[in-house]
């Protein structure tokens, strides 16, 4: 298993655990006296999980297991992999942290914070697309 493949799925079992733990917290908000701001990271559960552990899974698993782009290259531009590793995982924690500010204090520097979130995500799929595409191919 490539080394970056072991990096996209570790670290989405990482956030599979925090997102399990953090349904658990809000879940239990429903029945213990917990302060009220918990709401703020249901966004930062959904995102934990279907970012932080489908999509690095996914990610992870199409670098492995597609097919070879060239014999020189078989995984394509390793590079551009890394690049949507960072980018896709950096976001994710610019959002976890800026998703519950923006929704606490409105109108200040999270807001641009958590668009910029976004953008980093958006390019770190953009970067995978632009490495994968060549290996999805006829036999």
């Amino acid at each position: 298993m490539p080394t970056l493949t072991r990096w996209f799925v570790r670290l989405g079992l990482v956030h599979l655990v925090l997102a399990l733990a953090l349904a658990a917290l809000l879940a239990g908000a429903a029945v213990l006296p917990l302060p009220g701001w918990l709401g703020a990271l249901n966004p930062v559960y959904f995102h934990l999980f279907m970012v932080g552990w489908v999509t690095n899974l996914i990610f992870g698993v199409a670098h492995w297991m597609f097919p070879r782009a060239t014999p020189e290259r078989p995984r394509g531009q390793e590079g551009l992999v890394w690049a949507a590793f960072l980018l896709l995982n950096g976001g994710l924690l610019l959002r976890a942290l800026a998703e519950p500010m923006t929704a606490r204090q409105p109108g200040g520097i999270w807001g641009p914070l958590l668009a910029l979130s976004a953008l980093l995500q958006w390019l770190g799929g953009l970067a995978f697309v632009a490495n994968t595409w060549g290996r999805v191919k006829e036999r």
